[in-house]
């Protein structure tokens, strides 16, 4: 019998105190089966070998990492909560006789059943959901959907390792806790008050300064390379500021709420006022948490939709037909470069291979990459290691390639060029034609401004494009540009893109062959001199396009979904904590004269005020970010505002509803808690 006692108190306990164990025991589940699956697709052998899985599987790695370290902070944190709500049970259970090892028994059991439970029920869920969560991913891949169940015993092994080792840790600290602790301060533990803080000055100026520093460096971010380079900059100031917010401006804001005697003498303005004011020290931590997270869920999941929804415009872009011929050569060369010889080369070997095809789109360009200097001038210097990310590449092409390329037709006369891009990169010192001139060219004027870039390929730069009148113009800036850059020089490039009746796999199959083909270099006999000669399928762009996008955006789904779990199993805490600590002190006003409707009206003054501050402060981060989000995209080459923009709405509009509906479950255990 003896044996039984702490099992049997334990199980008592957690089904006393369910309200509590409830949400802990849902918080671990979810972040066990959330671990096991992203570990199971991580480890999945099957997936390296799909074409532009490679992706995705670096994603799951990361997910993996970001979801142990979060799952880890996240159960202690969530653990604390717990403790807190029980320490009068243990409290009364020390005053009763038991010792504090018979109370570590007891918590014992109850972290075994709890813990144990979880990680089943959570690697149950995780096998559950893992099949349809690999569909979803596949379908935002565009993969074939596989069939059969598999089980990965490595993920599995994987997860029950990492979430028993953070129980055990949970429970060391619990049972630290009571070590240290008296038995009057565990019975009166969770009823401890606050005193009136002070106005915390420097925290005050700090928070006020870095937030506006934070959003100063969004608002003027004018480029992909500044944001890629200043984002984490930012939002480590914008999360010093949140904290400093929620910690001492909000105490600032609420005594000078409370110096306002017209809106402070107000039934539910006082109660609710006074109540957040006593406790903003632990209510700032938990506040400043959710606008965190909340703004991170927003950020993750619009940021990562807008890149996935842009992809099509992407792969359009770097691949406008089924097939592209890229060939770069040097125009000055003895034996010039014949681009009617390659086309026919081309055409006729896809037409020896039992195919049709036909031209889609020809044209010539060349494409240099140029660094910014301190006084925003540019050079030719463009290392990254002496410029950092200060670097900016230049497609060059005639009108009447831009045209085909676009089907826009700009009219431009000679000596006029047309530009997409920062317009201060149109003045470049290049060496001995270093000067106000424009490409060593004065006489250029820009005549119009493209919308966006036709650079075709993403990378780790701003682009621009400038379109010349003709062909002319065109050599003349390329010579420009090799003698500037020397031995350094970009080629020319002519683009030719074919549409080809001809299945993906077809296509592949005749790649193969035709890298077979033109290992003899004398197949390319009569076309000339050029430096590499090469093939791009658009369903090779596009599977790799949308690996990267998909991938993206399963890893914002997927921590957003932790995050937003988390978000909620705070809120809920949030709440039954404030409702036992104000159920007395309800009870009291309502016996010195306060009445019921008093009660419900100042209740839900300061709920409202607690539950909707975090969000409305998050909606702020949000309008703020927009812009480096928006330039972080063009690095992707997803340059559509309006898609961002809606996409950011979206979500947000989304996460509000979800937000309104955590308030009213949450808010009504509260209610029921204080009214009781």
């Amino acid at each position: 019998m003896g044996k039984l006692l702490y099992p049997r108190l334990a199980w008592q306990n957690i089904k006393g105190d369910r309200r509590f164990f409830a949400p802990y025991f849902l918080a671990l589940l979810g972040n066990v089966a959330a671990f096991y699956i992203m570990t199971a697709l991580a480890v999945d052998p099957g997936m390296s070998q799909l074409h532009g899985a490679m992706y995705v599987q670096s994603f799951c790695f990361m997910g993996m990492f970001i979801a142990a370290v979060f799952s880890a902070v996240f159960l202690l944190y969530v653990n604390g909560f717990l403790m807190k709500q029980r320490k009068k049970a243990l409290g009364l259970y020390n005053i009763l006789g038991m010792g504090k090892s018979h109370i570590a028994a007891v918590l014992f059991f109850e972290t075994l059943f709890v813990g144990g439970a979880g990680i089943v029920c959570g690697l149950l869920t995780g096998l559950l959901f893992h099949k349809l969560v690999t569909l979803a991913l596949y379908k935002l891949l565009r993969f074939a959907v596989p069939f059969g169940f598999a089980i990965s015993w490595d993920a599995m092994a994987r997860t029950a390792i990492l979430f028993g080792v953070l129980i055990g840790l949970t429970l060391l600290s619990n049972l630290n806790k009571v070590r240290v602790s008296k038995p009057i301060e565990l019975l009166y533990g969770g009823q401890v008050g606050e005193r009136e803080p002070r106005t915390k000055w420097f925290m005050t100026l700090l928070g006020v300064l870095t937030l506006g520093a934070g959003y100063y460096i969004a608002l003027r971010t004018t480029n992909g390379m500044e944001a890629i380079a200043f984002y984490f900059v930012a939002v480590f100031l914008v999360i010093i500021g949140t904290y400093c917010l929620f910690t001492a401006v909000s105490i600032f804001v609420l005594k000078a709420l409370r110096a306002n005697k017209r809106f402070y003498y107000k039934t539910s303005h006082f109660i609710g006022v006074s109540g957040m004011l006593y406790r903003m020290k632990q209510n700032a931590v938990g506040l400043a948490n959710i606008c965190i997270l909340s703004t991170m869920v927003m950020v993750m999941v619009s940021g990562t939709l807008s890149l996935y929804l842009g992809t099509q415009d992407i792969v359009n872009r770097q691949a406008p037909s089924d097939l592209t011929v890229l060939v770069r050569y040097d125009p000055d060369e003895a034996e010039p470069f014949d681009p009617a010889a390659m086309l026919r080369f081309q055409e006729g070997f896809i037409q020896d291979q039992g195919y049709s095809v036909s031209e889609d789109l020809i044209y010539s360009s060349f494409t240099f990459t140029v660094g910014r200097l301190p006084d925003s001038s540019y050079t030719t210097e463009n290392d990254l290691v002496t410029l950092g990310t200060a670097i900016t590449t230049i497609q060059v092409l005639t009108q009447d390639a831009y045209a085909a390329a676009t089907g826009v037709s700009l009219g431009l006369e000679a000596g006029e060029v047309a530009f997409g891009g920062e317009e201060d990169v149109l003045t470049i010192h290049w060496g001995a034609l270093e000067g106000a001139g424009s490409f060593g060219r004065s006489d250029l004027t820009v005549a119009q401004h493209l919308e966006e870039s036709l650079s075709a390929d993403a990378a780790v730069s701003d682009t621009s494009t400038l379109v010349v009148a003709d062909t002319a113009a065109l050599m003349e800036l390329y010579e420009n540009q090799k003698e500037a850059y020397g031995e350094d020089s970009s080629w020319m490039e002519w683009q030719a893109s074919f549409s080809v009746d001809a299945t993906d796999e077809e296509l592949r199959a005749v790649q193969q062959a035709y890298n077979q083909y033109v290992r003899d270099d004398a197949v390319f006999a009569g076309t000339g001199k050029w430096w590499s000669c090469g093939w791009t399928l658009r369903c090779d762009v596009e599977a790799d396009a949308y690996g990267l996008a998909g991938g993206f955006l399963f890893l914002g789904i997927f921590l957003g979904t932790i995050f937003l779990m988390a978000t909620v199993l705070i809120i809920y805490y949030k709440q039954i904590s404030e409702g036992y600590e104000d159920k007395a002190r309800f009870e009291i006003m309502q016996k010195v004269g306060l009445s019921r409707e008093e009660v419900r009206a100042s209740i839900r003054s300061q709920v409202l005020m607690v539950f909707f501050l975090p969000i409305a402060v998050a909606a702020i981060h949000i309008l703020f970010d927009f812009n480096m989000v928006e330039k972080l995209l063009t690095l992707f080459q997803v340059y559509n505002t309006t898609l961002t923009a809606l996409c950011t709405l979206g979500t947000v509009l989304v996460f509000f509803l979800v937000y309104g509906v955590v308030y009213l479950l949450t808010a009504r255990t509260y209610y029921k808690i204080v009214e009781r």
